[in-house]
């Protein structure tokens, strides 16, 4: 059975900084795409932060390019999210995902993990 686990999340003042880790069991990540996602109250998930399997390419949402990097350590079977220079806008829960190669929807989902950026 596939189980995404997140951690991390917590309170921050403005310009402060969070580290996600998102431990995956039943699979191994390196085989897979993998994404941060956000999700603001009563809007739909948005994703931040998202990589390829294998060579690893990233990319990430524009108003958080230069703040945030995803990265991950296969030995861990694990993914990050390095969040700097944090915002209020930045408040949310987070989400880390999985989906197979070629694949365009997510398979997998954590649970989620609040994060709060106050002002």
């Amino acid at each position: 059975q596939v189980h995404l686990v997140e951690s991390g999340g917590g309170s921050v003042q403005s310009g402060g900084s969070l580290r996600l880790s998102c431990v995956a069991s039943g699979l191994t990540l390196e085989h897979y795409g993998l994404g941060w996602f956000r999700q603001y109250p009563g809007k739909e998930r948005e994703a931040v932060a998202w990589m390829t399997n294998y060579g690893g390419r990233t990319e990430y949402k524009d108003s958080v390019k230069g703040r945030f990097t995803i990265s991950r350590d296969n030995a861990k079977n694990t993914v990050s999210l390095q969040m700097n220079s944090l915002k209020p806008e930045d408040t949310a829960v987070y989400y880390c995902a999985a989906k197979r190669r070629f694949r365009v929807n997510y398979d997998y989902w954590g649970q989620g993990t609040q994060v709060t950026v106050s002002s």
